[in-house]
């Protein structure tokens, strides 16, 4: 069984549990709460160096990547992974997109004033470039699903629950998505989806951080 060490509210942890509810997978979840220090404890930084969002492991082998990697794993084999090259390039390129253009800005706005307390304050001199960039990266999606219902040919793709993770939370960090409307159906359509859990979403095996 794999253990994943994940933070609730984490856009990036939550890729994770998602993958795995639409899969049925079973896991043992740790919550590690890193406004609280917990990614810096020895235990945890011998599991993962790095501190992400997550870290997914079983006993015979540790995972601890970044959380596309770990999402890429977990839906290598299954149907929510692409067996075609092309297919697999471009869920590649969505997954580069997601990391390099979503995450940075959406992500970090999330972050900081959703989550840390006084966090519009320390980052004031950041907001501009974050929203200038986030809304950016929210067009290109528009596009896209202006004439998609999803961004793989079926429902649902690992490369839809990457972008899903922060982009359903935007809202919460003064992005306006009414103005995506094609982004807004597509978030209806993913939390229409069999297998669907909400961030907020706890299984009962879950633990505190040791």
């Amino acid at each position: 069984m794999f253990t994943l060490y994940s933070m609730q509210r984490s856009g990036n942890s939550y890729k994770a549990r998602l993958a795995l509810s639409q899969l049925g997978v079973s896991y043992r979840l740790i919550e590690v709460d890193i406004l609280r220090g917990e990614s810096h404890t020895p235990e945890f930084l011998a599991k993962n160096p790095k501190r992400p969002g997550a870290a997914l492991g079983s006993r015979a082998r540790p995972l601890s990547r970044r959380s596309n990697a770990i999402l890429w794993y977990i839906a290598g084999g299954t149907p929510l992974a692409p067996e075609d090259r092309i297919d697999r390039a471009d869920t590649l390129q969505w997954m580069f997109f997601e990391q390099h253009s979503l995450e940075p800005n959406i992500g970090a706005a999330y972050f900081w004033l959703a989550l840390v307390k006084g966090g519009r304050d320390l980052q004031q001199h950041a907001l501009e470039d974050w929203m200038e960039e986030g809304h950016r990266a929210l067009g290109v999606m528009e596009k896209h699903l202006a004439l998609n219902d999803f961004f793989a040919a079926r429902p649902l793709h690992h490369r839809d629950i990457a972008l899903y993770a922060y982009t359903h939370v935007a809202h919460e960090c003064d992005y306006d998505l009414t103005a995506f409307p094609a982004i807004g159906a597509w978030l209806e359509r993913v939390a229409n989806e069999p297998g669907y859990v909400p961030m907020d979403y706890r299984p009962a095996a879950a633990m505190p951080a040791m």
